[in-house]
């Protein structure tokens, strides 16, 4: 049986849908809308006894968003969290774990970074996924014979029912209200849901005993002006979009930064969230897709997202 811990969020469920619930047990902090009876609710800050028999185990709670306070949040849940994992699965001798970490591991401005480039984290939750990865293999170590570890690293995930950031583009785009920041032309590495899943039953069903990373996007990266061109031309659109230079937008940022520490009030529009999106955010996946297929393309995976949340 896998047990995923943290399943009740978009990937958890789309995985959870693959595997079949037959197969499967989810623990998470919060209910399952799709599959409930399986689920129990646990806060992976604590000590974890789950007393079921399981041979695999399926990491993805974190604590992931922007804005989060106070920031020993991401570390509570991305690195205790995980401790409390691998003791968990010490106690019942389970050697099998997929971890969902993140290219933000890498930093901000990506330039194809690959599984052996540097790690230099710009925020506290690459900080945390990096930490927590060291705790991992720390904790293979402890025995490499027996042990399986595969951690992913997977890049912007998108997805029909997601209302993620890609989500949020798209969607300004196809409302026309997508305003350019700059020239535009840094590319973003994403990656479709079906084929997020599908790469995790293929590791399930594939990998050998070992230490193994990889970095999960779907090809080809497009720019942000491709994407603006492809999803207007794939939603019937024409319009000319509006343009603000980077310094003047980074510069607004920095001023609802401003009001929003002077009131305690989050907003969606800060300098780092500008930073985020104006970096370049590209990905070298070849390990990956060397060895598995994925069974969409990045155009098909776009294209059922637009005509199931956008009916376009």
């Amino acid at each position: 049986m896998t047990l995923l811990i943290g399943g009740s969020g978009f990937v958890g469920t789309n995985i959870i849908q693959l595997l079949g619930k037959e197969n499967c047990y989810n623990i998470d902090i919060k209910s399952s809308i799709l599959y409930n009876d399986i689920t129990f609710i646990h806060d992976i800050r604590e000590p974890l006894d789950f007393n079921k028999k399981v041979d695999l185990v399926i990491l993805l709670a974190a604590e992931h968003k922007d804005d989060v306070t106070p920031v020993s949040l991401y570390y509570d849940v991305n690195v205790n969290g995980t401790k409390n994992v691998l003791n968990y699965m010490d106690k019942y001798q389970i050697k099998n774990l997929i971890f969902f970490s993140s290219v933000a591991v890498y930093g901000l401005n990506l330039n194809n970074a690959n599984e052996e480039s540097k790690t230099i984290p710009f925020n506290h939750y690459g900080s945390s996924k990096l930490k927590a990865e060291s705790e991992i293999k720390l904790w293979f170590n402890e025995d490499p014979i027996n042990k399986k570890i595969n951690i992913i690293r997977p890049t912007v995930i998108f997805g029909q029912n997601n209302k993620g950031n890609v989500y949020n583009l798209i969607k300004q785009i196809v409302k026309g209200k997508m305003i350019q920041i700059g020239n535009s032309v840094n590319c973003k590495s994403i990656a479709y849901i079906e084929n997020v899943s599908s790469f995790v039953d293929f590791i399930i069903n594939n990998a050998m005993n070992g230490y193994t990373i990889y970095n999960y996007s779907d090809k080809p990266d497009y720019n942000i002006n491709q994407f603006i061109t492809l999803i207007k031309k794939k939603s019937n659109l024409d319009y000319k979009l509006i343009n603000v230079p980077y310094n003047f937008a980074l510069f607004v940022g920095y001023i609802f930064d401003f009001i929003s520490f002077l009131i305690n009030i989050k907003f969606s529009i800060s300098s780092i969230r500008i930073k985020k999106f104006c970096a370049n955010t590209q990905i070298d996946s070849s390990k990956a897709l060397t060895i598995f297929k994925p069974p969409f393309t990045l155009d098909e995976g776009i294209e059922k997202t637009l005509k199931h949340d956008f009916n376009s």
